[in-house]
């Protein structure tokens, strides 16, 4: 049977695998990438950032690290240089059309109308709708601003990720915001993108200010910090409390142990467990608490987090739940302990010409160079894609939803498309793949999905389970403390057996790797 064209948006970790699984079935995708290499993000990363995951835990199931790569995180330079292996050892390249960005998509064949009314997904529940439809996919290329051209395809695979693209910053009163500013205010987006030389010479000497508490904020703040010492100290603006750790082990205890292996997941209520598994999470519901805390007082204990007025109100397993922690720079609270970094709470402020003024104190924060490390407007990036009004309206739902795709993969109204990439886990290089194999084994014709009405009742089970252990701190699209039951749900679609482990101890116990999915497909049914 002649396999049907797909089109896949993005070269980086998401992409990748999509297009390495596709082409194992047969199908001879066309990458389409805006940059000069694969990688994604991480070509446009702080020097300084390394992996929130041990290499191990970040790999593909197929591919292991290099002998030669001996840290446990691996920094930035480091995991493009894994990526690019992976491309070159599956021969990659071939498909990707670099310095293509694509700048609109427009499905046609088939009136909104009759797409609205579908019973089963795409019409017929397949991937490719009978050949009814197709998508139009309009790319601009590199080499000749301006011009673009029209690249048509049966199936479309977005993998734009959600950390790239089009900065969120704060909105300000009029004459409060960086317009009045005398110094240099910019994004974490455009640090990264100068390089470490232009970004090391931006804040040399400077007095900087980093807004956010987060990954990329902890990163920059840690390089001013090794530049410019206590002499020009950095401050960050903290507006909200977070839970940033020194390493993933909490009273000597490895914290995959504590909340990444299947007996973990047994605490909590997940989408779609049945009355057993539910009655047994309600039964261990005390235990689950017992957890969370045990790792509360050791964090609380290790980092001086009330004496500078950023202790998070929330749990760590809160945290956990919405995918907002990180792992800290080496040394961080000793560098604001000497005064290198300065660590500022404020829930509001604004700008003067020579620097920020925070909510509730007289004196203004001086600053030569302000830095916005406040994320990304990633559903609007995802919006942005459509001409169509009603593809912009309901592909990334609500702000108060999570992303209403099923399986994270497919959006029950939008025919013959899907998103791979866009939820977080804790280690959202395997939570990719798993998605990658998942949809290629769908458009080899491996199963067929169900009704549109049963995968909106399964996205709005994600949805309220997310809610309701994330509380008032909901982050969307997070699987972090159910990836273990997420990738089985994969593995029973395409099915294969999740089972991966020996022995109903180790099964229960152990922490589940990627390498553990290495030639699923050889493991049984």
């Amino acid at each position: 049977m002649e396999k049907k064209r797909v089109c896949v948006v993005g070269a980086g970790v998401s992409g990748l695998a999509v297009c390495k699984h596709l082409v194992e079935k047969g199908f001879q995708p066309v990458v389409f990438e805006a940059c000069t290499a694969v990688g994604g993000q991480w070509t446009r990363t702080p020097a300084s950032t390394r992996l929130q995951t041990s290499r191990n835990g970040y790999r593909f199931t197929d591919f292991p690290w290099s002998e030669s790569v001996k840290d446990e995180f691996p920094d930035s330079k480091q995991v493009v240089e894994y990526l690019e292996s992976y491309a070159r050892r599956f021969c990659l390249h071939r498909y990707v059309r670099f310095n293509r960005k694509v700048v609109a998509a427009e499905y046609v064949g088939v009136k909104e109308e009759e797409i609205k009314v579908w019973d089963l997904w795409s019409g017929s529940g397949d991937a490719f709708a009978g050949g009814r439809g197709e998508w139009h996919v309009t790319v601009e290329t590199s080499e000749r601003p301006g011009s673009t051209e029209v690249h048509a395809t049966d199936f479309l695979v977005l993998c734009i990720g959600r950390f790239s693209g089009l900065p969120a910053i704060p909105t300000f009163p009029t004459n409060k915001g960086p317009e009045v500013f005398e110094g240099k205010a910019i994004h974490s987006m455009d640090y990264a993108d100068m390089g470490s030389f232009a970004a090391a010479q931006l804040v040399k000497g400077k007095r900087v200010t980093i807004v956010g508490f987060l990954k990329s904020a902890l990163d920059i703040a840690a390089e001013c910090a090794n530049i410019n010492g206590p002499e020009n100290p950095c401050t960050m603006l903290v507006r909200t409390n977070k839970w940033n750790v020194p390493s993933l082990a909490a009273w000597g205890v490895p914290l995959q142990y504590l909340f990444f292996n299947r007996f973990s997941e047994l605490l909590f209520h997940k989408p779609e467990e049945g009355i057993v598994l539910s009655v047994l999470a309600t039964f261990l519901a005390p235990l689950a608490w017992l957890i969370s805390k045990f790792t509360d007082s050791y964090f609380k204990k290790v980092m001086p987090l009330q004496k500078y007025g950023v202790a998070p109100e929330h749990s760590f397993f809160n945290a956990l739940a919405f995918c907002a922690l990180s792992l800290l720079p080496e040394n961080f609270y000793d560098r604001v302990e000497e005064g290198s970094i300065v660590l500022k709470p404020s829930k509001a402020f604004e700008f003067g010409k020579n620097g920020v003024r925070i909510d509730g104190e007289a004196s203004v924060v001086e600053s030569d160079v302000v830095i916005f490390a406040t994320g990304y407007q990633s559903d609007q990036k995802l919006r942005d894609i459509f001409l169509s009004q009603w593809f912009k309206d309901i592909v990334a739902g609500s702000e108060n939803t999570t992303v209403p795709l099923y399986r994270h993969c497919i959006h029950p109204q939008i025919p013959q498309m899907a998103v791979i990439g866009y939820c977080e886990s804790a280690s959202n290089i395997h939570t990719y793949e798993m998605g990658a194999k998942w949809l290629a084994c769908f458009l080899d014709g491996g199963f067929r999905l169900p009704s549109k009405r049963r995968m909106e009742k399964s996205v709005m089970e994600w949805d309220s389970h997310s809610k309701k252990y994330s509380g008032k701190n909901f982050r969307r699209s997070c699987l972090a403390y159910l990836h273990n039951w997420y990738i089985d749900q994969l593995c029973n679609d395409m099915g294969y057996n999740p089972r991966l482990k020996k022995g109903f101890l180790a099964y229960l116990f152990l922490p589940h790797s990627p390498a553990d999915y290495a030639d699923l497909e050889s493991k049984g049914k």
